[in-house]
């Protein structure tokens, strides 16, 4: 297995892209790049010259792949503009299913992608009636059994009245499941679009595993699900955490331990948002959740610790403890950056 990091948040545009070779197959990961937000320390110059250079990387990421992997729809994780749809043709998509476990904004994007996708393939109807009974689907906290345990003195009140909210917010939105029209899967004019949400595929001696719908960060968090990724080849396993920042929840990180990968692709918190969208508390269960990984998670050789995390300079200081566990056990982790000999960009222009 061969693994390639195409392009992330380290190098100076938002993306968290990989391109793996394994038995005969091209695999990318998110194939997407976004500009930097307006308070990262850099130029508007800077800011836009390194987004051209990530979509040029990008995109002949996407031309070399037979297959592609979407884990949501941010556009920092997938092409999405209609001069990039003809990229797609003649691959085999696996992809995030747009119609549960997902929010409003993100189906949206992806009926505008999709639609495109489609259409451009010369395939007509793509939309079909859900087949979707309300009270058959889980509320994802159920399942979250660690999480659920944990108690965090002088913020448990407000986590309870956060996680109520949460839970109402959820069920409204499994309501408009039931009620939009849903995006189809299909295998037409050479096109294989897949939904991959807790699947299993084989191309040979490549397997592909993803996870069920993941929390993009906190419990109930209004920006959505992700799905992870864990690529095997032989006795070569990578996981690709996609957006779990962090991760927050620790049954995240249990299942990162469980599935024992030698490389991982780990997002780190959003410490540019700490006081805004991230607070103490939850970037303390982040720290301690990256910490549980480096140290238990056997056969552990390298990470990729970056996406989210390296949108501001005292990034390393905040996770400190992650570099230091890293350390003791001989861990190879570090941004893309300097996996690449290169410094972050947040600090060479800070």
């Amino acid at each position: 297995m061969r693994v390639e990091l195409v392009w992330f948040d380290s190098l100076g545009a938002k993306g968290a892209s990989v391109l793996v070779e394994a038995c005969g197959h091209r695999v990318v990961i998110d194939p997407g790049v976004a500009v930097m937000h307006p308070s990262f320390p850099a130029s508007r110059e800077a800011k836009e010259e390194w987004y051209r250079e990530g979509l040029g990387r990008v995109m002949e990421a996407l031309k070399r792949a037979d297959i592609v992997v979407v884990t949501h729809y941010h556009h920092d994780h997938y092409l999405y503009r209609p001069e990039h749809i003809s990229l797609y043709l003649g691959k085999t998509l696996y992809a995030k299913n747009p119609n549960i476990y997902v929010n409003e904004s993100q189906h949206e994007r992806a009926l505008e992608f999709y639609s495109m996708l489609y259409r451009l393939a010369g395939i007509g109807d793509h939309l079909e009636e859900p087949a979707l009974d309300p009270n058959d689907i889980p509320d994802p906290l159920d399942s979250l059994l660690e999480a659920r345990s944990r108690s965090f003195p002088g913020y448990d009140k407000r986590r309870r009245e956060l996680l109520e909210r949460g839970r109402g917010w959820f069920k409204r939105l499994v309501g408009r499941w039931a009620s939009w029209r849903w995006i189809r899967s299909l295998e037409a004019n050479g096109l294989h679009v897949v939904w991959a949400d807790g699947e299993v595929f084989e191309h040979g001696c490549l397997r592909l595993r993803f996870t069920g719908p993941l929390f993009h960060g906190v419990e109930y968090t209004r920006v959505g699900w992700v799905i992870g990724v864990i690529v095997e080849a032989g006795r070569r396993r990578l996981f690709y955490s996609s957006d779990v920042n962090g991760p927050v929840i620790e049954d995240y990180a249990s299942m990162i331990i469980e599935a024992a990968p030698d490389t991982l692709i780990l997002d780190g918190p959003p410490t540019y948002l700490l006081g805004y969208m991230l607070n103490r508390v939850n970037l303390s269960r982040a720290i301690e959740n990256a910490v549980r990984i480096v140290s238990e998670t056997t056969r552990l050789e390298t990470v990729v610790y970056d996406h989210h995390l390296a949108r501001e300079p005292r990034f390393r200081e905040r996770a400190a403890p992650v570099w230091e566990v890293a350390k003791r056990r001989g861990v190879k982790l570090a941004t893309a950056a300097e996996h690449m000999g290169l410094v972050p960009a947040v600090l060479r222009r800070a």
